[in-house]
């Protein structure tokens, strides 16, 4: 199973994909979110979105800034201030 993981701006849709892992730099800490996690909303801080493709590759850096991340039962959800990359 992927998970869907979406990051928007409010401007654009910046990537609409299925992975393996999202890291997320959460207000209270940084969380991972796998497919099938419980549904939650967070504010998010500055930071690096860490994305894994794969179970064992390596992840993808993008910086945000401020936002909120949502997950539900379609997959995760990052609406984001500003991206950089």
């Amino acid at each position: 199973m992927a998970l869907h993981f979406e990051l928007v701006t409010p401007a654009r849709l910046v990537r609409s994909e299925d992975v393996h892992m999202v890291v997320v730099p959460g207000a209270e800490g940084e969380f991972g979110v796998l497919d099938g996690h419980a549904p939650f909303m967070s504010t998010i801080r500055d930071g690096a979105l860490k994305v894994y493709k794969t179970e064992n590759g390596a992840p993808e850096e993008i910086q945000v800034q401020g936002g909120f991340a949502e997950v539900s039962a379609s997959g995760l959800t990052v609406l984001a201030e500003q991206v950089e990359g």
